[in-house]
């Protein structure tokens, strides 16, 4: 099957073919049909398996279709809950629509809103956004959603893990009754099948992959290690084999800082990424990732689906995730579009709960190999870490409360936002 069999348009086929893409992945192939034919779609898909376009391209030709008003209200609504994610999509869209008459742009917080507002000002038919700045710019008047035909909730088991519900309902108010509605996610809990219940009508459910399984093309494996060798071993691994382009996960960010400066003290080039950073360092540390001038970029969860890193041969995880989806979340980093890649992960027995969760999870027992010098003490114990154990609680440093609230209105349609609990989730506003 060619994208010509998919019924998009010329001016899309052109953008595409510019970009090299020959064959459809499975997910576009069962979701562009009936995104097309207008229905609502409920997907379940990889992470890296080409979702994104799954729902960008026939969003773009259904509005270039539709009838275009002069002062381009918000047509569609992309809602993702992270900056790296929405930034990423955004950059799909713009070189999707490069041959269409169609405007779009991406709003999150971390940022000054002055130039997210004055491209709104110009009229835009596509808008890509994390829930907490569009809530913000509605409550000061600065946007408003009341022509949305089309409402795209991405990686909406992360949106509801980062605590983002509250906010999705108080957008869902706004929006007209009719329009069209997709959710894509990689996972769905039943959190979210009670979600997409409330929103979705009558869904076509596509799904490339069994839910929750991870990518064949990744090879897995587990290396038990003592915890306090752990830093000792990851320094090792990459000086040792020579790699040059490396993702690694902590739970919390403290974690991720001190990993970090370990590793710059060993003379790998490394960065950290996670929600205590601004954008300007986020941006900068993931820009030297992918250009080679980092060989190690060391994140939270907060960047387990954000990121679009093509070809990435290695993701380590130096400390098991609580949430076992997480796991698959975090390894689908690598293996993308076909490429092979490797994800390793660092196992210390107080983690022993995690990987049975994960290995449940997954359906697989993972290969697991021991590095003379660093096997952990058989008479170790095994009870779980304290620190992360909860949702909550992971990565979640304190921070301070958010004073950027000039001009927003009392009277609006949202209402008053509560003080998050999740902290790395506010950093993605």
């Amino acid at each position: 099957m060619s994208f010509n069999s998919l019924g998009l348009n010329d001016a899309l086929l052109k953008a595409i073919s510019k970009k090299g893409y020959t064959t459809p992945s499975p997910i576009q192939k069962k979701a562009i049909p009936p995104i097309l034919e207008g229905k609502d779609v409920l997907a379940s898909a990889q992470t890296g398996t080409g979702k994104t376009a799954g729902f960008t391209l026939p969003i773009l030709q259904l509005l270039s279709q539709g009838k275009h008003l002069s002062h381009r209200p918000v047509r569609a609504l992309i809602l993702t809950p992270t900056r790296e994610l929405a930034a990423q999509i955004y950059a799909n869209i713009k070189e999707y629509s490069e041959f269409l008459d169609l405007r779009s742009t991406v709003i999150f917080g971390g940022v000054n809103q002055k130039p997210q507002v004055a491209l709104l000002r110009q009229g835009i038919d596509i808008l890509v956004a994390t829930p907490g700045r569009l809530i913000d710019l509605q409550n000061q008047g600065l946007i408003s959603l009341a022509k949305v035909e089309i409402l795209v909730l991405d990686e909406a088991d992360r949106m509801l893990d980062m605590g983002f519900l509250r906010d999705i309902e108080r957008i869902l108010k706004v929006l007209p009754s009719k329009r069209q509605n997709l959710m894509f996610s990689a996972t769905f809990s039943k959190d979210i099948k009670k979600l997409a219940m409330g929103i979705l009508h009558h869904p076509v459910h596509v799904e490339a992959t069994p839910e929750n399984t991870t990518v064949d093309a990744i090879t897995q494996i587990v290396y038990p290690v003592a915890k306090e060798k752990k830093t000792e071993l990851i320094i090792k691994l990459i000086t040792e084999g020579n790699w040059k382009q490396i993702l690694v996960f902590t739970r919390t960010k403290q974690g991720a800082n001190k990993l970090t400066e370990s590793m710059i003290s060993a003379g790998i080039k490394a960065a950290a990424i996670h929600g205590n950073k601004g954008q300007g360092a986020r941006t900068k540390a993931l820009a030297g990732f992918k250009d080679g001038s980092l060989t190690a970029l060391v994140a939270t969860d907060i960047a387990a689906r954000g990121l679009d890193i093509p070809l990435l041969p290695h993701v380590i995880n130096f400390e098991l995730p609580n949430i076992p989806e997480d796991y698959v979340h975090r390894i689908g980093r690598t293996g993308r579009a076909g490429a092979n890649g490797e994800a390793i992960s660092l196992f210390s027995p107080d983690e022993t709960v995690f990987l049975r969760d994960i290995e449940k999870l997954v359906g697989l027992n993972l290969p697991k190999e021991n590095i003379k010098g660093f096997e952990p003490d058989p008479n170790a114990s095994k009870e779980p870490i304290k620190q992360g154990q909860g949702r909550q609680q992971r990565d979640s440093t304190p921070r301070k409360p958010k004073t950027d609230t000039t001009n927003r209105s009392s009277n609006n349609s949202f209402g008053p936002r509560r003080p998050s609990q999740n902290n790395d989730r506010r950093s993605n506003r």
